[in-house]
């Protein structure tokens, strides 16, 4: 027998995705352009914004399980540069894990 809590619905991934959106808005980078710091954080930046793309795409064909798990990666890919302190998560403590 299935339960909701086993159910991804279209709209508990709009929930994760607007989420996700909210925490790739509200993270800033903390060092400036040209740094070792920022080159690695253009790097989780991007993986961050694929699985988002990907994400979407997954919802858009109808398969939830792995729109869900794509935009869990890209949530993780800027909670790890809030951890890193390569971004300011601005206190945040329920959009990041903070260091």
């Amino acid at each position: 027998m299935k339960k909701i809590e086993d159910t991804i619905s279209k709209e508990k991934l709009e929930h994760y995705l607007g989420l996700t959106k909210k925490a790739r808005d509200k993270a800033t980078p903390i060092h400036s352009g040209g740094s070792k710091e920022s080159e690695m954080l253009a790097i989780l930046l991007r993986m961050a914004d694929d699985y988002t793309s990907d994400a979407n795409y997954f919802m858009e064909n109808g398969d939830y399980v792995r729109a869900f798990g794509a935009i869990n990666y890209a949530h993780a890919w800027i909670d790890a540069g809030i951890k890193l302190r390569l971004l300011d998560g601005h206190g945040d403590d329920e959009l990041f894990t903070l260091p």
